[in-house]
Formats: structure tokens, sequence, C-alpha cells
């Protein structure tokens, strides 16, 4: 039977089994693609976000038009004040010419040249300078700063360049605070396009160079930017954070057999391919640059392969992968995941995320994830009666019986199960005395009312009648008319002795 179950999971796969071909941009441009993103990749996604946003902006002109010519309608039937009118007009169009300026020279705003005395003055301009331009560095930012300083050393001038680049935008991030995560991400976005381009183009750097320096850029500048942009209070990262933390916990009762995991952790060795899977994918909330996150899924992803190697003493397929990823990700319930994955996709280079294997493991775990949001009993073979008992804790999957398990099993494991089916069955019992203490409850009182209308109806049939109380007699001989016939009372005489 646990053949045949097998056998209709892996023909059936109905939750678990992704196409490989799902996985990639839906526009067909070979990238893999991002469920952020709608199923596109970074640079599909990008140009979709520039089209919407430039036909907003159209739909926004076309408004002020149609407003327009309403106001000078309005006008010409009321006479009213002409220059009220044209000023109110004026200030909008102005407002809205500024706002397609503002965002159509947002990235030439991070290359333009600017004197020292422009910096200050734009800084002195500002209403609110962000206190954290002068807080104190931690000791991580120090070193990274003193080894990405050392790093574009070795490039002379092209690495002066880059170096001025990088003062550039940070700068222009401290007084950009108020700038929405989407628009942020544009702009870092937009920074790691434009310094790729001055490297390739400008100083003829070779490719294999250019990765180098821009994995060291994305070091420096998301070193320092990492306590803005990570799980900022404007977005919902945090709510969406706890939202799966909370369904992970109510999906604790899932088993490797529910997901078809080809995974025996009774071999040591895969036992502690599945620890380490685990501890990487926990790592991953410690790091801060993007790509040392992408760098922690992507070892735990490759614990996963071995454990399946190891287990099937084959090659693992990708439908042997995700299911696998799955239980990891709800063994380990990673803190914090959805703010992870958010950052790595708004801030990682996104060459990684679009080719590679760190853009393969990333997109995959952005699938289980959404995968286990919407696990149901038919992803999980189950009936929904038992999916729902589960889910509520009524109830939870038989464990395994003591005497089953291998002789390699470690007495730990055995103990723990053992003790799990004695709190099983006390709870059960528990339940029962629980039930049969309600019904005894319920009986009393029942037996006390039924006694109490039996005395009421009694005394209503019979009721008690006491008489009032008779007067008291009197002396015993008080009516006998002889008294005077009788003798006298005998008197005490004294005899000599």
């Amino acid at each position: 039977s646990c053949a045949r179950r097998k056998m209709n999971l892996k023909s059936e796969r109905r939750g678990i089994h992704v196409d490989q071909s799902e996985l990639l941009c839906k526009k067909g441009c070979g990238y893999y693609g991002n469920p952020a993103w709608q199923g596109f990749c970074s640079k599909c996604w990008r140009e979709e976000y520039h089209k919407a946003r430039q036909k907003q902006i159209q739909e926004d002109w076309e408004l002020a038009e149609r407003l327009q010519r309403e106001e000078e309608e309005a006008y010409a039937s009321s006479q009213s004040t002409q220059g009220a009118q044209s000023l109110t007009f004026s200030k909008f169009e102005e407002k809205k010419t500024n706002e397609k300026t503002r965002k159509v020279t947002t990235v030439k705003k991070f290359f333009t040249a600017s004197s020292r005395a422009g910096a200050k003055k734009e800084i002195q301009e500002a209403k609110a300078p962000s206190p954290s331009i002068h807080r104190q560095a931690s000791i991580e930012t120090d070193r990274v700063s003193k080894e990405f300083i050392e790093f574009i050393r070795t490039y002379q001038k092209p690495g002066q360049d880059i170096y001025k680049q990088c003062k550039l935008f940070l700068d222009t991030m401290n007084h950009k605070r108020d700038l929405s995560i989407e628009e942020q991400s544009e702009c870092a976005q937009d920074f790691y396009q434009n310094v790729a381009d001055r490297l390739q183009t400008r100083w003829k750097v070779p490719p294999e160079k250019v990765e180098k320096a821009m994995d060291e850029v994305e070091k420096y500048i998301m070193t320092r930017q990492y306590k803005y942009v990570f799980c900022p209070e404007t977005t919902d990262d945090e709510k969406k954070d706890l939202a799966v933390q909370k369904r992970i916990r109510a999906l604790h009762w899932v088993t490797p057999q529910m997901l078809c995991v080809p995974v025996s952790e009774e071999i040591p060795e895969v036992s502690d391919m599945v620890v380490k899977a685990i501890t990487d994918i926990i790592e991953m909330d410690s790091k801060r640059v993007p790509r040392d996150k992408l760098a922690c899924i992507t070892k735990c992803s490759k614990h996963i392969f071995n454990a399946i190697k190891i287990t099937k003493n084959e090659p693992a397929s990708a439908d042997d992968f995700l299911p696998t990823l799955i239980y990891i990700v709800l063994k380990g319930n990673p803190p914090r995941l959805q703010s992870n994955i958010q950052y790595i996709t708004r801030f990682c280079n996104p060459s990684r995320l679009m080719t590679g294997e760190d853009g393969y493991y990333f997109t995959n775990l952005c699938c289980a994830v959404a995968f286990i949001e919407k696990l149901d009993a038919q992803s999980l073979n189950l009936s929904q009666e038992d999916f729902d008992r589960f889910m509520t804790g009524q109830t939870s999957p038989k464990k395994q019986e003591s005497d089953s398990f291998s002789p390699d099993v470690c007495l730990g494991v055995k103990q723990m199960c053992k003790s799990l089916d004695l709190l099983s069955q006390l709870n059960e019992r528990q339940e029962r005395i629980v039930s049969e203490a309600k019904k005894l409850e319920k009986d009393l009182i029942d037996w006390t009312d039924g006694i109490t209308k039996e005395v009421e109806d009694i005394v209503e049939k019979y009721p008690l009648e006491i008489k009032p109380k008779s007067q008291a007699l009197a002396a015993i001989d008080s009516e006998n008319v002889e008294n005077d016939k009788l003798p006298p009372p005998l008197q005490p005489q004294v005899y000599a002795g």
C-alpha cells in the first residue's frame, strides 16, 4: 500500500510539482522570473514598470488638459476672474511638469558632475537632513569600507570613478528617505546598471572584472543602506513575515511522506545534511548584503541535493528538489522570510537573479513560499476532514511505533516518539474524563431538580397541617371533689432507741 501511495503521489504531484518553464520569465526572454515581479525577470519587469509609469504620466497629462478645458468653459460661462483661474491651472501644470521631469531625470542626477559647493548647498537647503549622515559607523560598516577602498585601489582610475559614484549615490539616498521603497529600489537598480555600463564602455574593463567589481559595489552600498531599506516601516513586509511564520507553525504536522520528499533522515549522513540546510536558510537573516543572503540559499540548496543523492543513490531531479526545499522551510521556519525575499528582490544586483545557480535557487525558494501559503489537503494527498483536524490541532498524524524503528535510529528519537505517543494517549484520556465529568455534573443537576419537584408535588398533594398548642393541664387532683374525705398526711414520729 505504501508503494501504491508513492506511485499515486508521483503520478499526481498536484500541489508540489512545477515545470522548469514556469520558473522562467513569462515574456520568453530566457531569464528567471520572480513572483515579486509578476512572473517577469528583472529586466522585463523594469520595462513593464516604466511603460506603466509613462502611461500613468500621459493619463495625468490628459486629465490636466481636460480640467483646463472645463475650467476655461466654466470661466467663459460665469465670467469669473481670469487671473485666479489661470494661476490655479498654471500651478497644476507646473506641478505635473516637475513630476514628469523628476521621474525622467532621477538617474541622471546620480552621475552629473557636481562641485563641493553644490553638494554643500544641497545639504544646506535640505529642510530636515537625516541624522543618519552623522551616525556612528558600526564595526562592520568600517570593516566593509576599508575592504572596499583596498579593492578599488587595484582598479586605479576606474576604481576612483567607482568610489566617487558610490559616495554620490549614498549621499543622494540619504536625502531621499521620503521616497517609497519601490522608488529607492529603482534608484539602486539604475545605479547598478549605470556603474556596470561605465566600467564596460568608458573604462573597457573585462566582463569578469566588472562582475567582481559589481559584487564589491553591492557589498559596500548595501551594508551602509541595510538598516534603512530592510523591512522598512512604510511597507507591510513585517505583516507578511508574521503571516508566513504563523502559517508554517500551523503546518508543523506535515511529514516528509506527505510531501513525497525523497530524503531518509534515518541515514546519519542525510540527517546531517538536513540540519546543515536548515542552518543555512536560518542564517540568511543574519547577513546584510543581498549576495550573501543568496549565498545562504545556494548552500542550503546544495545540501538538499546532496541529501537526495545519498538517499536515492542517484543525482536529484528538479521534481525532487522543490518538495524537499518546502520541507526544509517548514522544518526551519526561517525568521523574517518574506522581508529577506523582498530585500533580495529589491536591492540585489539584477544579473544574479536573472541567471546562474543563485537565480535558480532563489526562484525555487520564492515558489516554495508560494506553495506553503496555498498548501491544501489535495496537495498533501489528505482528505479535507483530516487536513482541517490537523490544522486546528484536534489531532495529529499517527506517530511511528517505537518497535518499528530501524536499529540505527538513536535512542533519543525513540524515546521522544514514545513520549509523544504517551502524551497523545493522555490527551485522549483527559478529553474522555472531561466529557464524563460534564455528563456527571449534568446528571447531578437533573437529579437535584427531580427530587425537588417530587417533594413539591407531595407537599402540594398532602399539605402538612399543624394544630394550635393546647392549654396547660391543672394539678393532677384539682378535679377531685372528695378531697376532704382523704386521710391526713402521715406525720413523722420519733422513737427512742
